[in-house]
């Protein structure tokens, strides 16, 4: 019974030794083995150690060796002309030396969590005072960050840890600043968008000028070449005039009547107070019939038409040739007055020929008459 009881008890101090002589490390931790508070062993990797059974002379450490995490909320910064700033910040890290991490801060996270703080808070602080206001938010911002890192890793280095980055999250502008932001952000845009119409209006101005300055050149050569042209339309017009009338006297006096007939009953809203043996029925003839014509004596002249036939012109033929304008081609006031000169001409020759008083003879450029004229005495009866 004795002996029975002598083995177990050895059994269990056995059990007792052979399990306080061992830990194991696994592979997201490293530990500190230390003899009486005098570290003796670091380890890295993961596995079962030995160590002098008991924790009275020998005590292990076991310390995290993942990449850790800590966040700065809502620090208040000041950049260098005076306004403020709200951020919110992290640091990611990881202990790398744990015989320092255990000297510098006894292996303490919480301990080493509050020095990461200050001297983030203080980095940051560091960083932002000597930058103005827009640089947190424009592309500087990475490079403060980067600056902001450099200065923690410098400090964290002493306490075993390894800085792997610092960001900054949120960018909060304070109260009293965000107004003076939105102003100023808006006098940019708009300073930017009156650029911009002031741009575009020069553009329009030049190209407006350019169409209206070619405008003018195609209308001014426009006007150029109808001048040139209308002038040897009218050049071309006197001539064939003049060699008609050289030629045959008699043929061009009738078309210049029958052209006044047409222009001064054409309307069929004209009144005319006339003799009957005014020169101007003078090719009416009597009973409706027109007179005869002496045969043309001269050559037609070639204007690219036929020339009058040497038969007798009948009423068919007149009324066909006072519907033709092939032999005037002129337009405008110009030809009118040189059309109203021969009439002029004609009426003259023809008055002289007949010798008929003047006051009898109303000129065909003048018979279109609005309103009817009273009779005079001499008139009163042929017009009745």
């Amino acid at each position: 019974m004795n002996r029975l009881v002598i083995a177990i008890v050895a059994l269990v101090i056995a059990a007792y030794v052979l399990f306080s002589s061992l830990f194991i490390v696994n592979e997201r931790e490293q530990a500190i083995v230390m003899r009486f508070g005098e570290i003796t062993r670091e380890i890295q990797e993961p596995g079962i150690y030995f160590k002098v059974p008991t924790d009275f002379v020998e005590t292990v450490q076991y310390i995290d060796k993942r990449l850790l995490r800590y966040d700065l909320e809502r620090i208040r910064l000041q950049v260098s002309g005076g306004q403020f700033y709200i951020v919110d910040a992290f640091i990611t890290y990881r202990i790398v030396d744990p015989i320092r991490f255990r000297q510098t801060v006894l292996g303490s996270l919480q301990l080493a969590e509050q020095r990461i703080a200050t001297r983030l808070e203080s980095a940051l602080r560091a960083v932002y005072g000597l930058r103005e206001f827009d640089a947190a938010l424009s592309e500087q911002r990475s490079e403060m960050m980067r600056e902001a890192s450099d200065l923690v890793a410098a400090d964290m280095t002493e306490l075993g840890i390894e800085v792997v980055d610092v960001r900054v999250l949120v960018t909060d502008l304070t109260p009293e600043v965000s107004q003076q932001t939105y102003e100023r952000m808006q006098a940019e845009r708009n300073a930017e968008a009156a650029l911009i119409r002031a741009r575009g209006q020069e553009q329009a101005q030049t190209l407006r000028a350019i169409a209206d300055r070619q405008a003018v050149e195609v209308v001014s050569a426009a006007n150029r070449d109808s001048e040139i042209i209308r002038g040897e339309g009218d050049a071309e017009q006197n001539r064939l005039f003049a060699e008609a009338y050289s030629q045959d006297q008699s043929f061009f006096e009738f078309y210049r009547s029958m052209e006044a007939y047409r222009n001064a009953l054409g309307d069929g809203n004209t009144t005319m107070v006339l003799s009957p043996d005014s020169a101007f029925f003078s090719y009416f003839g009597s009973n409706g019939e027109l007179p005869d014509f002496p045969a043309p004596t001269a050559t037609p002249i070639d204007i690219g038409v036929e020339g009058p036939s040497e038969q007798p012109i009948d009423s068919t033929e007149i009324d066909d040739l006072l519907a033709t304008d092939s032999l005037v081609s002129g337009e405008g006031a110009d030809l009118e007055q040189d059309v109203q000169d021969l009439e002029q001409l004609l009426e003259t020759e023809n008055l002289g020929s007949e010798s008929l008083p003047q006051s009898e003879v109303i000129p065909p450029a003048e018979a279109p008459v609005t309103e009817a004229v009273p009779p005079s005495d001499e008139e009163t009866a042929p017009a009745q």
